[in-house]
Parts: C-alpha cells; sequence; structure tokens
C-alpha cells in the first residue's frame, strides 16, 4: 500500500537514486548498493549499483529486520550467522556473505525500505561506515519523497484535466476534448492508415420536454441518454456533449464503414424506447449522422462539417434515421 503512494513500481527508477547508489558502492568498495523498498509481502528493488539480483519474499530478505526494527543492521557474515546461513541467496548464486542496511523513511518513523550494502565476502563495519550509510538513506529518503511529490502531482494534473473536459450531467467529455483528446485519437488513426469515424446525435422533440415538464425533466432525460448512448457503443469509442441535447460519437479505426451504420442502427433503437420521467413517458427519438475520415475529410473539422451536413439530411428527411456522408 505504501509502496504505490510513493512511486510507481512499473515506471523507470530516478537517475538521482541510480547515482546515489553508484555512489554507495565505490565508496564503500561493496559489489553491491541498491534502494529497496517493502510492501506487505515483497522487497522491491528502485535501483541496483553492481551486482544484480532479483527480488524475493519479504520474509527472508535482512530489510525486513531493518524495517521491522527501524535500526540499522549489519552481518558481517551471512554463512556462519544461524538465521542467514540456510537462505538461497547466501548457499547458491549470488552467494551473499556480508549485508549492511539502514531504514530509508518516509516520514519521521515511518520506515519503508533500506539502503543496503551486499558483498560476495565477509567484512567488518564501522561504527564511522554505519553513519555515512544512514546519509545514504537519508538522502534515498529524500529522492522518494520528491518522487512521490511528482507522482501524486501528475495524478492531480490529469485529475484536473479530466475534469476539466468533463461534462457533468452526463459524464461525458465536453468539447474541450476535442482539441485534447479526439484530434490525437483521429492523428493517431490516419498515421497508422487508418480510419477514424464520426456520429453527430441530435435528439427530436427535446426542447418540447423543457418547455412542457422543466429543465429537471430535461436533465433526466439527458443523464438517462447517456446510458443508453453507453450501452450502445463499443468500450474505444469516444462520446463528447457538443452541447444541449447534442453529442458526437468518435469511433476509432471501425473495421468498415458499416461499422458507423450498426452502432447509429443501435442508438436509434434504444432511443425509441420511451423516457420515463416523474410518472411520464416522454419520447426523444435520434437523428444521426455520420462520416468516416479520410474519405470525408483528413482533420476534425472537415470531417464535422460533413457529419454535420449528414445530421441535416437526417432531420430533413424525416428525423429518426441515420444518414452518412462520404464525400
Amino acid at each position: 500500500m505504501v509502496v504505490r503512494e510513493i512511486l510507481p513500481l512499473s515506471g523507470e527508477p530516478a537517475e538521482e537514486l541510480a547515482a546515489l547508489s553508484g555512489l554507495a558502492k565505490d565508496m564503500f568498495g561493496t559489489s553491491r548498493a541498491a534502494v529497496h523498498i517493502l510492501d506487505d509481502h515483497w522487497m522491491h528493488i528502485v535501483h541496483q549499483a553492481g551486482e544484480q539480483i532479483g527480488e524475493c519474499a519479504r520474509d527472508i530478505s535482512a530489510c525486513n529486520v531493518v524495517v521491522m526494527n527501524n535500526e540499522t543492521v549489519v552481518i558481517p557474515d551471512l554463512a556462519v550467522d544461524p538465521k542467514w546461513r540456510a537462505m538461497p541467496y547466501v548457499v547458491a548464486s549470488p552467494n551473499i556473505r556480508f549485508y549492511a542496511g539502514t531504514p530509508i523513511e518516509l516520514e519521521p518513523g515511518l520506515a519503508v525500505g533500506a539502503f543496503c550494502l551486499t558483498d560476495t565476502k565477509p567484512r567488518q563495519f564501522s561504527e564511522e561506515e554505519q553513519m555515512s550509510l544512514k546519509r545514504f538513506a537519508t538522502l534515498a529518503g529524500a529522492l522518494l519523497r520528491l518522487q512521490r511529490a511528482n507522482f501524486t502531482m501528475s495524478l492531480a494534473q490529469r485529475e484536473l484535466r479530466d475534469a476539466a473536459m468533463t461534462d457533468p450531467l452526463t459524464g461525458f467529455f465536453n468539447r474541450t476534448a476535442l482539441e485534447l483528446v479526439v484530434d490525437d485519437q483521429l492523428g493517431e488513426a490516419l498515421r497508422g492508415n487508418g480510419t477514424f469515424g464520426a456520429l453527430y446525435l441530435d435528439m427530436d422533440g427535446f426542447k418540447a420536454i423543457n418547455d412542457t415538464l422543466g429543465h429537471a425533466a430535461g436533465d433526466a432525460v439527458l443523464q438517462e441518454s447517456a446510458n443508453r448512448i453507453r450501452a450502445s457503443i463499443r468500450t474505444q469509442d469516444t462520446v463528447v456533449r457538443m452541447g444541449g441535447d447534442e453529442f458526437a460519437i468518435f469511433v476509432p479505426n471501425p473495421q468498415a464503414p458499416e461499422t458507423l451504420e450498426k452502432i447509429a442502427e443501435r442508438l436509434l433503437i434504444a432511443f425509441r424506447d420511451p423516457f420515463h420521467i416523474d410518472g411520464s413517458q416522454v419520447v426523444a427519438n435520434l437523428s444521426i449522422g455520420g462520416a468516416l475520415a479520410p474519405q470525408a475529410g483528413a482533420d476534425r473539422s472537415t470531417l464535422l462539417q460533413r457529419v454535420d451536413e449528414a445530421l441535416y439530411q437526417a432531420k430533413k428527411e424525416g428525423r429518426n434515421r441515420f444518414i452518412s456522408r462520404t464525400l
């Protein structure tokens, strides 16, 4: 739990931690220096300099004793120590004989890992060397706190960006996402010689619902509309509330032009069912226009213009239908 708050373990370690490990290895003359972080069950290697070893279960790691007792641990020769001599990393490769580790604190009193040294031959470790090792651990803790702060800030920035792009009523993206999300999806699809579809949805009769039942009823219809849209599209499709009762659906790499038609047909069927609002049944069918890039345009502006023209044609031909525009 704590480990996930520090840094994403799947990411690359901070360059500063790599430099710190390398400096410690050279300064102490050991075969290895490392920053280890422990979670409930596992010892994770954030960075190691020198001999490369694998991660292991927490309960067989000497770093576990460091963290549990929040104190420096020195084992001059693991091969003669009753507690450690039978451990697999002692009796077999990498045949570790010496260990020294000191706590890395994320906060005062909260040890989350160890800055440790290992060697393939026994050795003594003086009080002065232990003090130096503690200084390395202090620096490692400061770097991890900075890394955690940067990671937390990046998450917060992402959340703020997503909030700025989200329509609070439906949970869909708002128009801000056209530039920040849709343009990237369109460009990626076309760079890969793929296609990119767009549908424009307009609810027929929505204004009458607002006028007769009030805006609260209109909001309820929009929320239920969002549920019906989600149930009709693919997981990789992106929905943007363009405003009022108008929605755009962007379809990356549809397998064929018929994919747009199939999605549109599911939507038309879903919206032919009445909406049940405060004991009343109201009807708000869809008119849908569609177009496919690059055939109908290789940029968002041109594509949406073709989609809007198709939507206008669907309304002109009687509404409650789908029209596709390819040129």
